[in-house]
């Protein structure tokens, strides 16, 4: 539940290869949720008592994930140093491992970062650990991503759909990948997918998928899922003038 009010959007955190589409009055609104969301957290926590080691452990973790949450430099280097403590004191400890990684993106120390997420890449998978190993493999291959290095990119998102057919954020990676190098067939394949794992719910993928529709000449294809995301963010930037507009102006060609 904690989880879920720090990131109910279940963005990647520390993730920066996307182009960040928002308008400046939605940034202010998504601010203004997280901090809700931290303080909903820290709710929730003050209310949860720890029977054991384990339970201990846990409360620890979260409560510096509630500090990493406000993505203060301050708060997130307090957060850090408990990560760091964490991972000494347990060999491999995966959600410590995974958000110490974080906590380097937040603070820019990007090598840092993947050095972590490299120790991640080696671990077996496990079903207890699926999540924040699928979220260590995300984050390494938006890293990559970021550095040009698609290939070792596409390892890691390819593993994460062998274990969860229904990963959107790597479908979502795949599809900005195609987009790249201009395989825009193949990046809307990919992004329909996204769409589809994302129940439609997620502008920026339609946004990308009606995109990559317009490049591959699906116009039709490109009108309608502009209406889909007009019908739920009617403010939407960028999606009416330079994809619907132009899929329109096409048809009528």
């Amino acid at each position: 539940m904690v989880q879920i009010c720090l990131n109910p959007d279940n963005e990647l955190v520390g993730g920066e290869a996307f182009e960040n589409l928002m308008t400046e009055s939605n940034s202010t609104n998504r601010k203004e949720l997280e901090q809700h969301g931290v303080r909903t957290a820290e709710k929730l926590l003050r209310e949860f008592y720890p029977h054991s080691a384990f339970d201990q452990t846990q409360l620890r973790l979260l409560q510096s994930l509630c500090l990493m949450a406000t993505r203060e430099k301050a708060n997130v280097e307090v957060a850090l140093g408990t990560f760091i403590e964490m991972a000494q004191a347990e060999k491999d400890n995966t959600p410590a491992l995974l958000a110490m990684s974080q906590a380097y993106m937040l603070l820019k120390q990007i090598p840092k970062a993947r050095t972590q997420l490299k120790r991640l890449a080696k671990v077996a998978w496990s079903l207890a650990e699926a999540e924040d190993l699928e979220k260590s493999w995300l984050l390494l291959a938006d890293i990559y991503c970021q550095g040009g290095k698609y290939d070792l990119a596409s390892e890691l998102l390819r593993r994460c759909i062998q274990y969860n057919k229904s990963c959107c954020k790597a479908y979502e990676y795949m599809g900005f990948i195609m987009e790249k190098e201009q395989s825009y067939k193949d990046a809307a394949t990919n992004y329909e997918l996204a769409w589809k794992y994302s129940h439609h719910a997620n502008p920026t993928i339609g946004f990308k998928l009606a995109f990559n529709y317009l490049k591959d000449k699906k116009f039709l294809e490109a009108i309608e899922v502009c209406h889909s995301v007009l019908m739920e963010h009617p403010n939407y930037p960028k999606i009416r003038e330079e994809i619907l507009g132009k899929a329109q102006g096409s048809l009528r060609i």
